[in-house]
């Protein structure tokens, strides 16, 4: 479809309105108010408003938002919850060991970190950009790169608007737009759907471990008065996993008789019987847990994947025209649980390295002095230290956490050695003739509850006439394939209901795709055992709408 369409120019264009995405784009307004230059600046965001798309635990670090905005606290930043406490429990079926926290490395430390819902932050770090001239473009979904002859990054071109599932103009529809830029900073967050078209395309992974993800389930509770604790951080391993499977849940107390639970499953795990939301529901039911949450009300549930591979996965972050910033590229620190803060500094430095390239005239090619700032920060070297955390936790619970309590304790980080992981994370599946079924509980409609019912209190939705978003390079590899040798581990991995397997009048069997469920968490790109499904962008605007996740 030959389609003509308006563009705009910009300094910068930032895919993403994230902490990373928006973190740049106060950056580079500043860099620009302190010298007395105009820069135009541009973030475009896939969710219907900014923050609407944002999901995390979460425990935030301040310390890159203390470089950035210095005076957050008297601004009014919704950092509010302190940390008060934190426990660390190691679960069986019924039971619960503490781990004294005088044993607990200082990764599991979180005094001066605040328990916050990352989506009231971004929310605010949005008027922030706005307030220094940004334009945020809240709605449009970056649908495709654009190249300059030289193969150079030129900018970003939205979707398209108003296209019927059988691909063709509806009356309602509206060309993308092309945004161009000097250079272009891509923030999508884990498994960026662009991102991962520019590692592709200009081999930024080449020689790094592969990268290795975690999907990470949440609810926020109402829970009763008397069973809110302010600060207190609960950090969980061993049931409902099994030993060798790696994961682990998380229990945040913020104010106002609130508390975000969580579950995180590595998506290297193997049992393709296994499924991330029911581990996540069971969970809920355990005694230590339980007691927090009964007499309260769940009030939101998300899913979003987790970049987890750390320094050793960590693709070359610059090209010709452009960078990956925060999750895109995989900044998160595993063995701290935290991101947010990774996600600002990078979008602090790249902003810097890409002032500094405007400033000489420069535009198109790679931003070096991005890479040699970050090698030369205080997150280049806190990566480092948890360096050997995912690949020494996917040897199994018991050998991964002697092993990291011998990197962390031990050496601080600083073993002589370090830890790799072999293969990516679809390649550990193996076929259900090897593994044991899992038998999951019902859900009770109090602890733990259905997929759909879940999805519902997401917000999740999407203009149903449009194309699915979730593509299959070949639409025959689910049944023959998937079903036939894995069990059809998709209806399993999704944590929405998006996959079904049905069977047809004639006997035949087939995956049935219910692209309005997707709460854009990624997993089936990721886990996909034949890498056969692509999640791309749907119409901008669609998908979950978090409140304050």
């Amino acid at each position: 479809m030959d389609i003509e369409r308006e563009s705009m120019e910009f300094d910068v264009v930032i895919v993403g309105g994230g902490p990373a995405g928006l973190a740049a784009a106060i950056r580079l307004k500043q860099l620009a108010a302190e010298r007395g230059n105009e820069i135009g600046v541009c973030v475009i965001e896939k969710g219907s408003e900014i923050g609407a798309h944002i999901l995390s635990g979460a425990v935030m670090d301040p310390r890159a938002l203390d470089e950035l905005l210095p005076d957050w606290r008297e601004r009014g930043a919704p950092l509010d919850t302190a940390v008060s406490e934190d426990r660390f429990l190691f679960l069986s079926e019924t039971g619960a060991r503490r781990v004294p926290n005088w044993m607990l490395p200082a990764c599991f430390a979180n005094h001066g970190n605040y328990v916050v819902r990352l989506g009231n932050v971004v929310r605010w770090l949005g008027e922030q950009a706005e307030a220094l001239g940004v334009e945020i473009f809240p709605g449009f979904a970056a649908a495709e790169v654009l190249h300059h002859a030289d193969g150079s990054v030129k900018g970003v071109a939205t979707g398209n608007m108003g296209i019927g599932r059988d691909g063709q103009p509806t009356d309602s529809f509206q060309p993308g737009m092309e945004l161009h830029a000097k250079y272009t900073f891509f923030a999508e967050g884990s498994r960026g759907h662009l991102g991962r078209q520019l590692i592709a395309k200009f081999g930024l992974d080449a020689g790094r471990d592969p990268q290795s993800y975690g999907i990470g389930l949440k609810e926020l509770w109402e829970v009763e008065p008397s069973k809110s604790k302010p600060g207190l951080v609960i950090h969980t391993a061993g049931w409902p996993l099994d030993n060798a499977t790696y994961g682990g849940s998380f229990l945040y107390h913020l104010g106002d008789d609130k508390v975000a639970i969580g579950y995180v499953v590595g998506l290297n795990y193997r049992n393709p019987y296994l499924s991330p939301y029911e581990e996540f529901q069971r969970y809920k039911t355990h005694p230590a847990i339980r007691t927090f949450l009964e007499g309260g009300k769940r009030l939101a549930y998300g899913a979003r994947a987790i970049t987890a591979g750390g320094l050793n996965s960590l693709p070359k972050f610059v090209f010709p025209g452009g960078c990956l910033v925060g999750c895109d590229a995989g900044f998160l620190n595993g063995s701290r649980i935290k991101g947010s803060h990774a996600a600002i500094k990078t979008g602090m430095l790249a902003a810097e390295a890409a002032f500094a390239a405007l400033a000489e005239g420069r535009s198109g090619d790679e931003l070096t002095g991005y890479v040699e700032a970050f090698r030369a920060s205080w997150l280049h070297d806190e990566l480092y230290r948890a360096r050997n955390f995912k690949p020494a936790m996917g040897k199994g619970l018991w050998l991964g956490t002697l092993l990291v309590g011998i990197d962390q304790v031990l050496f601080r980080g600083k073993a002589p050695f370090t830890l790799h992981t072999a293969k990516p994370d679809h390649a550990y599946l193996l076929p259900a003739a090897e593994c044991q079924p899992i038998s999951y509980p019902k859900p009770d409609g109090r602890l733990s509850f259905d997929r759909l019912s879940s999805v519902f209190i997401s917000n999740t939705n999407h203009e149903e006439n449009q194309p699915i978003h979730l593509t299959l390079k070949d639409p025959a590899v689910p049944v023959t394939v998937n079903l036939a040798r894995y069990a059809g581990p998709e209806q399993r991995y999704c944590p929405a209901g998006v996959y079904e397997f049905v069977r047809d009048d004639d006997g035949t069997d087939r995956l049935q795709i219910n692209a309005q469920n997707c709460v854009h968490c990624k997993t089936c790109d990721i886990k996909d055992p034949t890498q056969n499904i692509v999640w791309v962008a749907p119409e901008g605007g669609g998908g979950p709408n978090y409140s304050g996740m």
